[in-house]
């Protein structure tokens, strides 16, 4: 397996360990992410068993939960534009009233969702342009795949390389439609680790960037990157976690501004307002920092 699918498979095994899951849907995850049922239950076994009986299938959002993190979005309308080798690529698009800078969103395993859609509105809202990126475009966008266990299975078959040259001509639509803008990034678990991919590619746009608890590329190297990076972890999220000794010292080898911000008592994807493991307190104080953040580097 490549490290970003085992990654993701690493996440379906938590998913079941923390009982979102029952162990027959894990398994289905697995085996699409190309897992045979052997290596399926040895990994399931590794990160620990859950009652089979545990939640359905699909997750439901935390019940009572308070409102999203960050003021009310605003509109964000879908776009598509010139990527890469001819192909056309999708996304969201939200424009703040008066732009202080311009974010490009990059979301989790599950593709682009309503969720990264309210995170770039809310962006806009906060006085940053936002462009939420579908890393699924050349595949006919997230909408079209019938369940979100096939969205991080194809995901997972993506090249790095891909990866990079799809963000890299996103970050240039950004900067289109934000002319003069300093540009930014965020992304949030697998967007995370997209984040820290397109840092350590070298891209050179980019003013600022916030990896939100996401897995840090093998032999990461910052160099060629200008970013004041805020990398965002969850106390509570040790398979992440492990990595970021080395993500501070591969941004200390570079040079580059940042801080590390770990949030006490909190897992990993608490700053999703439609999952299980949502924290409202923790996911506030993360986007103040967050816009403070821009405030600093991008404004």
């Amino acid at each position: 397996m490549t490290p970003f699918q085992r990654y993701l498979a690493e996440e379906v095994a938590l998913d079941h360990a923390d009982g979102l899951i029952t162990r027959r849907e894990a398994l289905r995850r697995l085996g699409l992410l190309g897992l045979a049922l052997p290596a399926a239950t040895a990994l399931l076994s590794a990160c620990g068993a859950a009652p089979e009986a545990a939640t359905s299938p699909t997750p439901a959002p935390p019940t009572g939960a308070a409102s999203p993190a960050g003021p009310s979005p605003l509109p964000a309308e879908g776009i598509t534009f010139a990527g890469p080798e001819g192909v056309t690529l999708r996304g969201a698009w939200a424009a703040a009233a008066q732009p202080r800078g311009a974010v490009l969103v990059v979301h989790e395993n599950r593709g682009l969702t309503d969720h990264i859609r309210s995170v770039a509105g809310r962006l806009a809202a906060s006085g940053y342009s936002a462009l939420a990126l579908d890393l699924l475009s050349r595949e006919g966008g997230t909408a079209s795949f019938a369940d979100s266990a096939q969205v991080t299975a194809r995901l997972g078959e993506i090249s790095p390389d891909r990866f990079v040259a799809d963000m890299k001509a996103a970050v240039g639509e950004l900067g289109e439609r934000a002319s003069g803008a300093k540009l930014g990034m965020v992304g949030f678990c697998f967007g995370g680790g997209m984040t820290w991919l397109l840092l350590a590619s070298g891209e050179p746009r980019l003013a600022a960037a916030a990896p939100f608890y996401g897995p840090l590329p093998d032999g990461a190297d910052f160099a060629g990157s200008r970013a004041a990076v805020l990398a965002v972890y969850a106390e509570r999220d040790e398979r992440v976690n492990a990595s970021r000794p080395a993500a501070e010292a591969a941004l200390r080898r570079a040079g580059l501004t940042y801080e590390i911000v770990t949030f006490p008592g909190v897992r990993h994807a608490f700053f999703n307002d439609t999952g299980q493991r949502y924290d409202a307190g923790a996911a506030a104080q993360a986007y103040d920092r967050l816009i403070d953040w821009y405030d600093r580097h991008l404004a």
